[in-house]
């Protein structure tokens, strides 16, 4: 039998493309082993977001060919798709296919054997209209699963080089989402993750059908669903017919992933955003009133170029206003082939560190903040895994519906189900800024 090793990079898409792709080589009667493993197959799945992504990617694809040199090396995703050329020049590499036509990749391995020469299997993604299927019926993840919706993004940030990397939207066709959600329901799964490169973007490319429209049926005809969880949602895609489906759902989780990237006007409009400081604002209060108790987490770029004090300032308190629960905080980092990357004023990076910092403190006091409005309550836990713990080996950890990172003692059963728990200690750190929940006697009912 075969051997086939991934190696992925990259965001949660990226991730779950790895998985489908695996599916496709275990069909064909792969076996999988681990990429510091010797393999007969080595796949590379890339990321190119920031010109360190590029570089991470070619170090992993010279290991590879370092590892075993008889090897087949697959370089796939985002790099892959902007820069073939410049990896088809890594000798060792065999076979470059970009972000579709993924499909092919193992008739590309199995002419690469004949003929020993390496193929470029990228084409224009530009004039790609249609959605890739990629089924995931399973995920080594047992607990949620991932489901893609849609691939590319019309935006154009200015900073940002994802609509080159994965060219323009496109919707999945909406019986295969609720096929394929049904399908992972009835695996065992209790949650599903919608995502894609620009989720709730979903639709926007068809006549009839839309966001709201997809939630509306995902709560109504997937049976044995328990959580939606929707993996991000740009201010500018928050209708009202969206705020009415969230206001009236029984399933979807009060978490939202809403960037924000800068709460300064200025910056935003240098940014090509397609919002205001306001207009997000806006946003966020009539959420709130659809799902009280919402947490909202964020991404947020400093140190932009031109970024003055002044408009930092002004992110630092639309920040403090909106209270998130948590950030993610990135410096500016110029990617070659963005318009952002050739503007003038730069930042210096002990400015851009500097604001940072200071954000991400920011940020540990606005969790702490939400989750201390917790404690005493009994929240939905869905156990995701055992935590190394010496003192007690049976603590599980695992998020609540609005997405607070809990831990408490239990049973290996658990793991995957709905367990009910009260909240009895919040605000100790634990995994780089987000927080423990000590939980008290495990379920207050059984798990389900």
């Amino acid at each position: 039998m075969p051997t086939v090793a991934f190696h992925t990079l990259g965001c949660k898409v990226n991730h779950y493309e790895t998985e489908g792709i695996w599916r496709m080589f275990m069909d064909n009667g792969y076996e999988r082993v681990d990429f510091d493993h010797d393999s007969d197959v080595y796949v590379i799945n890339t990321c190119t977001v920031t010109n360190t992504g590029d570089k991470k990617s070619r170090q992993i694809i010279r290991r590879a060919i370092r590892r075993n040199p008889e090897a087949i090396v697959c370089v796939t995703g985002c790099y892959a798709q902007t820069s073939p050329g410049e990896i088809m020049e890594i000798p060792g590499v065999d076979v470059v296919v970009g972000t579709q036509d993924r499909k092919n990749m193992i008739k590309y391995i199995e002419e690469h054997k004949e003929t020993r020469e390496p193929i470029n299997g990228v084409t224009n993604i530009m004039k790609n209209r249609v959605f890739e299927e990629m089924d995931v019926p399973e995920f080594t993840d047992r607990t949620r699963a991932s489901l893609k919706i849609q691939e590319g993004c019309n935006n154009f940030c200015t900073f940002c080089i994802i609509p080159w990397s994965r060219g323009l939207l496109r919707s999945r066709d909406p019986e295969s989402v609720i096929k394929q959600a049904q399908n992972l329901v009835d695996a065992g799964y209790k949650e599903i993750v919608l995502t894609g490169i620009h989720t709730a973007g979903y639709g926007e490319d068809r006549k009839d059908y839309n966001f709201a429209m997809l939630l509306k049926d995902l709560e109504t005809k997937v049976e044995g669903l328990k959580r939606i969880r929707i993996s991000s949602i740009e201010a500018s895609q928050i209708t009202d017919e969206v705020i009415e489906v969230l206001d009236q759902s029984e399933k979807i989780v009060r978490h939202l992933h809403i960037p924000l990237q800068s709460g300064s006007d200025t910056v935003l409009a240098r940014m090509r955003r397609k919002y205001s400081s306001d207009f997000y604002k806006e946003k966020v209060m009539k959420i709130r009133k659809a799902l009280p108790g919402l947490a909202i987490t964020s991404d947020v770029i400093v140190g932009f170029p031109g970024e003055t004090d002044e408009e930092f300032q002004e992110t630092y308190a639309f920040i403090k206003e909106i209270g998130y629960s948590e950030l993610h905080v990135f410096p500016f980092s110029r990617r070659t082939g963005t318009p952002a990357a050739r503007m003038d004023n730069q930042v210096e990076e002990d400015v851009k560190n500097e604001r940072v910092h200071k954000l991400i403190e920011l940020s540990d006091q606005l969790a702490k903040e939400y989750a201390s409005e917790y404690e005493d309550e009994v929240l939905e836990v869905i156990p995701e895994e055992r935590v190394h713990d010496e003192n007690n080996p049976e603590m599980l950890v695992g998020y609540t519906d609005n997405y607070l990172k809990v831990r408490f003692e239990g049973t290996h059963d658990m793991i995957g189900k709905l367990v009910r728990v009260k909240i009895n200690q919040s605000g100790y750190p634990y995994n780089e800024g987000t927080f423990v929940r000590v939980l008290e006697d495990v379920p207050t009912v059984a798990a389900k």
